[in-house]
């Protein structure tokens, strides 16, 4: 937990043992930790360098700890200091490309990257970098959204086989973290994976399953234009989904459908019978059908086709 200032798994275990013994000498810790005696001595001379640790005064060959609130404090302090001075250099170091990069040549504009490794690596700064929006197509279930992208909307489309999997509906609904800005639609197939971040970047596969992993990625240019525009003819006919706690029955509001109601008529209109809704939000078949029969009821319809129509008038579901 403290590798975050510079302690090492060794150096992190002789502290705290120091902190929860006051005090010992270095055959006790190093019996203590498991380490060799001169292990343990490298590190607590370490502890000793950065002030987490002293020789004690009061009894020879006894080493003990620095106050926590202390020492550990500096090295924060330190820490804030240093990431400071590098965001500023990082800022100075994007208005310089950005100012060498004006008119950037062809090549500047797409990248190849190969291998898994680097391919998800890319991904990842590409999701974790954007500050206002990540839009994705996928054939699997799409990227979990990062904690630290909290904030940044997340508009997502997916094939309707992703929700014919076993508990599909459910494991897209955790990938995609429950966050209120995340929103999700199905299509019968997408044209293909891509994800572009804030409309300035974007990523897309060139290889097929089975395949070392190539991606392409494009900056500004026609055909980053051309991978936001598929983006957005896809979302606009794609189905949109609600996706909650599989299962989780909520009050019934008095002046309409609760959140169960209304993944159930989302996964109808995506194409699921009611077999596979009920399998994917763990209901009983019956309790569907029942609920389904209340939604039409409600509505004042005496068909699904009427439901699905007065549900988009009623604003149950939307493309908005």
């Amino acid at each position: 937990m403290l590798a975050a200032i510079g302690l090492d798994e060794w150096q992190e275990a002789a502290y705290r043992a120091l902190v929860a013994l006051g005090a010992a000498d270095v055959a006790d810790l190093a019996h203590r930790l498991g380490l060799p005696e001169p292990e343990t001595l490298r590190a607590l001379r370490w502890l000793e360098s950065r002030g987490l640790a002293a020789r004690s005064s009061a009894c020879a060959g006894r080493w003990v700890a620095a106050p926590p609130g202390v020492a550990l404090g500096a090295l924060l302090t330190r820490q804030r200091h240093e990431l400071e001075r590098a965001e500023a250099a990082a800022t100075r170091l994007v208005e310089e490309y950005r100012a060498e990069a004006a008119e950037p040549a062809v090549p500047d504009l797409v990248e190849v990257v190969t291998g898994a490794a680097a391919v998800e690596h890319r991904l990842d700064q590409l999701r974790l970098g954007a500050a206002e929006e990540v839009c994705a197509l996928g054939t699997w279930s799409p990227l979990a959204v990062p904690v630290s992208a909290r904030g940044v909307a997340y508009r997502v489309v997916v094939e309707r086989e992703v929700l014919s999997l076993p508990g599909g509906a459910a494991a897209l609904s955790a990938a995609l973290g429950g966050e209120e800005s995340v929103r999700v639609r199905v299509a019968d197939r997408v044209p293909a994976r891509l994800v572009v971040a804030d409309r300035s970047t974007g990523m897309v596969p060139l290889t097929a399953r089975g395949t070392e992993p190539v991606a392409l990625v494009a900056r500004a240019s026609g055909l980053l234009e051309s991978l936001t525009a598929l983006f957005e003819a896809v979302w606009r006919e794609a189905l949109p989904l609600r996706l909650g706690m599989a299962g989780e029955v909520a009050e019934e509001a008095a002046a309409g459908p609760d959140a169960t109601d209304l993944e159930i008529l989302s996964l109808l209109l995506a194409g699921l019978t009611d077999a596979s809704v009920a399998k994917q939000l763990d209901l009983g078949l019956r309790t569907v059908q029942r609920r389904v029969k209340g939604l039409m009821e409600l509505a004042g319809v005496t068909t699904r086709l009427q439901l699905g129509w007065h549900a988009h008038e009623r604003g149950w579901v939307t493309r908005a």
